[in-house]
């Protein structure tokens, strides 16, 4: 009997009882939609997983500067102040591994605004970058500052929650003047709440500036272990420069050193420092590509010999890279294993109803094995039935999964995500279960003897 006679004979059997077929469909369907449904649900609770370890910061790199060494005593990380504006614009032409990259200058100094005053956990001169970086730009209320504002050094900046609890209570910071170091910063924006980080610390006590400003109207040095505001009692004349040039005069934000001083390398002190340059990867995956981009450009702009040591490091998230991981896979895993035994129960009552089928059947099969029929035959048919009916509940079950997927999306708001390779997945595994369960049923009906199948009552 060729394929075509089998299939056509398997379709006509089926097509004898209808609401049997249904109900031994149906747990297939319910299988095959809970497949579906679970792996969208899945995919989308991973990429809702990703993006908010991109919040906090799964797939920045903090590059700091190297640690100063004389006569063997090395002062710490951050004492050889070696990086510049200029590695950041270079990490991002250069490296493509890399999405973003903002400089940061840092400060620890008091705000004053009116009768209150407040010493943040975080002062950060930084760039736009940063506020992508950290998945900052939707602001709570008013608007970030701007390129043009950091090449200005302009006196404008951001806070967040807790500086506005701590300074205005329940007035508005829009528009109103805080001093940092008798420098009067515009607060031109206030950032969205985010809490605490994984270490405890509130990320909501930060104001953010151009780094230019607080680079040359605040601190004028870099960080030091105390509090600025009480270390330094410069006047604001003394500390404030940019104020004592004329408009007309340009000044020059980036000093150019000398040809004698360029051919000086490693060189201790790089004239427009910064503390540290934030950097974000492509993705988590694009780590340690990104590590490696990194070095080679920093290495080649620090004049570094293949023998001397880096002049910096690079501070990655791996532990929170390999929570991510572990979270998502862990989530991907178990949704299937609930959605595989759905699967397997589906495929059992398949098997079931296939054997009481054979049983109902023996006369047929008696009849068709004594007018030419080899038990082979037999065999195919009960197979092709079994696989036909896997293969109908995979098609509505899929029908009913993305159904259910967007049920979930619209009525109860949780992430989901369509995935093609669930759908061809089902229809493979669906394919194989009905393979699997069905063959024994059909090998069943293939050993009949003709003579007692024609005599079974």
């Amino acid at each position: 009997m060729k394929w075509y006679g089998i299939l056509k004979t398997a379709l006509g059997a089926l097509r004898r009882n209808v609401m049997r077929t249904m109900l031994t469909t149906l747990g297939i369907i319910i299988g095959v939609a809970a497949v579906i449904t679970m792996m969208e649900i899945g995919n989308g609770a991973t990429i809702a997983i990703q993006r908010t370890m991109t919040s906090i910061g799964a797939n920045t790199l903090v590059i700091v500067p190297g640690a100063a060494n004389t006569s063997g005593i090395s002062y710490g990380i951050g004492t050889l102040m070696t990086l510049t504006p200029q590695d950041a614009d270079a990490i991002i032409k250069e490296c493509s591994a890399i999405g973003d990259v903002a400089p940061i200058v840092r400060a620890r100094t008091q705000l004053v605004y009116g009768n209150r005053n407040w010493v943040p956990t975080y002062v950060y001169g930084t760039t736009l970058s940063f506020l992508k970086i950290r998945d900052w730009m939707d602001l709570h209320r008013g608007e970030a500052f701007t390129e043009h504002d950091v090449r200005n050094a302009s006196k404008v900046c951001l806070i967040g929650q807790t500086i506005v609890k701590q300074l205005f209570g329940d007035e508005t910071p829009i528009g109103k003047e805080v001093r940092v170091r008798n420098v009067a910063f515009k607060v031109i924006g206030v950032l969205r709440e985010k809490g605490a980080n994984m270490m405890g610390m509130d990320q909501d006590d930060i104001l953010l500036a151009p780094w230019t400003t607080i680079k040359y109207r605040v601190v004028a040095s870099s960080l030091a272990a105390a509090n600025q505001s009480s270390t330094n009692t410069a006047s604001t004349t003394e500390v404030n420069t940019l104020s004592k040039i004329y408009p007309e005069i340009q000044q020059n934000l980036y000093p150019v050193p000398s040809c004698t001083e360029q051919a000086d390398s490693p060189m201790p002190i790089r004239f427009t420092t910064v503390d540290q340059i934030l950097t974000a990867a492509q993705s988590a995956v694009q780590i340690p590509r990104a590590i490696e981009q990194i070095t080679t450009v920093l290495r080649q702009r620090h004049h570094l010999r293949a023998s001397d040591p880096n002049d910096f490091n690079i501070r990655d998230m791996t532990e929170i890279t390999k929570a991510m991981s572990s979270t998502t896979e862990l989530i991907t895993k178990l949704l299937l294993c609930v959605a595989m035994i759905s699967l397997v129960v589906g495929g059992i009552g398949i098997m079931n109803i296939m054997l009481v089928s054979v049983t109902e059947r023996t006369r047929e099969i008696g009849l068709r094995m004594a007018v030419g029929a080899e038990p082979g035959d037999i065999m195919r048919q009960f197979l092709t039935e079994a696989v036909v009916l896997c293969l109908l509940g995979g098609t509505l079950g899929i029908l009913l999964g993305r159904s259910s997927s967007y049920i979930v999306t619209s009525v109860l708001h949780w992430p989901t995500a369509a995935s093609v390779g669930a759908i061809v997945a089902a229809v493979v595994v669906s394919a194989t279960v009905g393979v699997i369960f069905g063959f024994y049923p059909a090998w069943k009906a293939s050993q009949l003897h003709p003579i007692e199948a024609l005599r079974y009552e």
